[in-house]
């Protein structure tokens, strides 16, 4: 009978040119991730945590100049699905640098992070303003750099407008979505957050209030000041809590 000799003959043991090559093409596949969704997934901790950028402008249903900085929401939101999907990922980390952008595309990744089952912390940068309000509130537990602000005010809508009763009313149920949204998951009142909104005596271009990380501590709609590595250990005990849970129900 005939016996194909290749299928018996031992391997060549793996050299370290093999693992430098792997290493190398795993590196690469982290960048390439980077340069087309702002995220990457880390596992080189104690848990596998996927770090997602929200900065820039957020993109909606309108594509914006090549010059500007955007977050595609059409890349967002899957992510956020196959994070909640992946038995590997054992926790999200969204880090905020963004001055806002589309109102109805920062809602949709909004509810989409506060709707996942897995731990979600959120880390806000520089800023995390208009639109971006919602989205830092949305995890699970929220932090603010002492030198980052948020600036709330309300919706406003670029290109032409009908100055019609119709429209103002638009924007007031569009800005009760917003208000709703951030009052339920902070601690911050509907009331406290529309005087904040409607705020006339700090900025001199429009009205609002800019908050800095304290004053969005103060107010209640971040939990804690903090950096990276408070984020991280913050998320990390979220993730061993929910595994102690998973295991007791077991």
């Amino acid at each position: 009978m005939y016996h194909n000799k290749a299928l018996y003959e031992e391997l060549p043991p793996a050299t370290e040119d093999d693992d430098e090559q792997r290493s190398e093409r795993s590196a690469a596949g982290q960048t390439e991730g980077v340069i087309e969704t702002g995220s990457i997934i880390s596992d080189n901790g104690e848990f596998v945590i996927q770090c997602m950028t929200i900065i820039g402008q957020i993109e909606g249903h309108y594509i914006l100049s090549p010059r500007n900085k955007t977050t595609k929401y059409e890349h967002i939101i899957p992510q956020l699905i196959a994070a909640e999907q992946s038995t590997e990922i054992d926790g999200l980390l969204v880090i905020l640098n963004t001055v806002g952008g589309d109102v109805e595309a920062g809602l949709a990744i909004a509810e989409l992070m506060a709707g996942m089952t897995k731990p979600v912390v959120s880390l806000v940068l520089g800023g995390g303003h208009s639109i971006g309000v919602p989205i830092a509130v949305a995890a699970k537990r929220s932090f603010i750099a002492r030198s980052a602000t948020m600036t709330i005010h309300p919706v406003r809508m670029n290109g032409l407008m009908l100055g019609v009763p119709q429209a103002f009313e638009y924007f007031k149920r569009m800005q009760r979505r917003i208000t709703d949204f951030v009052t339920a998951h902070s601690k911050i009142s509907s009331e406290r957050y529309e005087r904040l909104a409607l705020n006339t005596g700090e900025l001199v271009m429009d009205i609002g209030t800019i908050l800095d990380g304290e004053a969005a501590v103060r107010e209640g709609l971040i939990n804690s000041i903090g950096s990276l590595n408070d984020a991280v250990k913050a998320l990390y005990k979220m993730i061993s809590r929910s595994r102690q849970t998973r295991n007791k129900r077991k």
